[in-house]
């Protein structure tokens, strides 16, 4: 078992939740992700990493699958300018590489927002640390757990 892997299934089970983890072949996007479960596009939660501009740090916004994340919208939800996080920035602050960032297990804290699209639904599906692994959740679970703050930032 990864690293990443271990870290998630690690927060998971702090957060006493009984998540089975599952492996399919590949999940680096969104569309191979809800192919592999089963589910529509919208149920997978997309772990999307901004660097916030001023304070260097990594960003999170969790949103629905078909959803595209608006670059002014987040940045005047996080406060700051944002700009693309490089793949060196993710790994550094989350301990993730692109393709397997999961909503929980983060190396270092992070402040993130939620899409309110993902709540409209009893259950999403997030990768769990790597390209193939996925984890379902209660969609209403997520922003306890994450921290993360339902906000306007789609397109």
């Amino acid at each position: 078992m990864s690293k990443s892997l271990k870290r998630v299934r690690a927060a998971l089970d702090d957060a006493g939740l009984p998540v089975e983890i599952v492996e399919v072949e590949q999940a680096r996007t969104a569309q191979e992700a809800a192919e592999a479960v089963g589910c529509a596009l919208d149920q997978i939660a997309k772990s999307i990493i901004f660097r916030a501009e001023d304070s260097g740090d990594a960003v999170l916004f969790l949103t629905a699958g078909s959803n595209r994340v608006c670059a002014q919208k987040a940045s005047e939800v996080a406060g700051e300018p944002l700009g693309k996080a490089d793949a060196a920035l993710i790994r550094g602050q989350t301990g993730f590489a692109i393709g397997g960032v999961s909503p929980v297990g983060h190396l270092n804290p992070i402040r993130a927002w939620i899409d309110p699209r993902l709540l409209e639904f009893p259950q999403v599906w997030a990768a769990a640390g790597t390209p193939r692994h996925l984890f379902a959740i209660d969609a209403h679970v997520l922003p306890g757990l994450t921290g993360a703050v339902p906000a306007q930032f789609t397109e």
